[in-house]
């Protein structure tokens, strides 16, 4: 069979996955075994990129797509559907969340990982689809207490948590959080550490069928930190589709 050649958009995405997945494999492989915890995923962030970018990489077994952007999201995520129709993708929505752009994101997403406040969750859960299975969400957490961040402190976790395991549209998976970028890898895992840390202590309050299993952390550039420390979802963009340009909007998030 005559290869494909090297501008191939699905060919070089593939190309790409299979090099950040390999990243992954090889950073889970020497891991400590965290119990409870879900192995690592990769989650492509496909924000800025276009619906025959997330169709062409879909075409080497990619599932999960993580989006920032509310309105350009749903665009692209209903033309997935209606170009491939038999083609079952998971969003994820991972940008911070406005409350008049809750019921699309209600409405479109299997996961939202930037839960951070109490009224966004019960926004999502009144404005979920009865038909649908319940909405997978991540506690965002500003794990290094930046004031230009979304998310709550960590001591607020436990709850926060409380709180939502008791709106039956929403099912509380994890934490998510976003480190301060740090050129030094000992403050970058300590971040990682202390999202973890934070889960555990959560979990110490809830029940056994209301545990919390996963860890939303580490990007194209510090990936491997973060699955040493117990990620199970990797938000990367760049390593996969390439330097975006940053939009100019109120959903505006930072790179993955």
């Amino acid at each position: 069979m005559k290869a494909r050649p090297p501008t191939d958009i699905a060919f070089v995405l593939q190309e790409a996955r299979d090099k950040v997945l390999a990243r992954i494999q090889h950073a889970a492989s020497t891991r400590a075994d965290f119990t409870g915890l879900a192995s690592p995923q990769l989650l492509a962030v496909s924000k800025t990129f276009p619906a025959e970018s997330v169709l062409a990489l879909a075409q080497s077994g990619q599932r999960d797509f993580g989006e920032n952007y509310v309105q350009e999201a749903v665009e692209k995520l209903i033309a997935c559907r209606q170009a491939n129709p038999a083609l079952d993708l998971c969003w994820h929505f991972i940008g911070p969340l406005q409350s008049n752009k809750t019921r699309l994101v209600a409405e479109h997403f299997d996961w939202v990982h930037s839960v951070d406040r109490l009224k966004i969750a019960q926004r999502l859960n009144e404005q979920r689809p009865p038909e649908l299975h319940p909405l997978q969400i991540c506690i965002q957490v500003n794990i290094s207490k930046e004031s230009t961040k979304s998310g709550i402190q960590a001591d607020e976790v436990p709850e926060l948590a409380l709180a939502l395991i008791k709106l039956k549209g929403l099912k509380l998976r994890g934490l998510m959080a976003i480190p301060q970028a740090n050129d030094d890898p000992s403050a970058q895992t300590s971040a990682f550490a202390a999202l973890r840390e934070c889960l555990l202590a959560a979990n110490r309050v809830l029940g056994p069928d209301d545990q919390m299993d996963h860890l939303s952390m580490g990007m194209s550039a510090d990936l491997e930190l973060a699955v040493a420390q117990g990620a199970s979802w990797l938000r990367v963009g760049t390593a996969i589709f390439g330097r975006r340009v940053v939009q100019s909007t109120t959903d505006a998030d930072s790179t993955n």
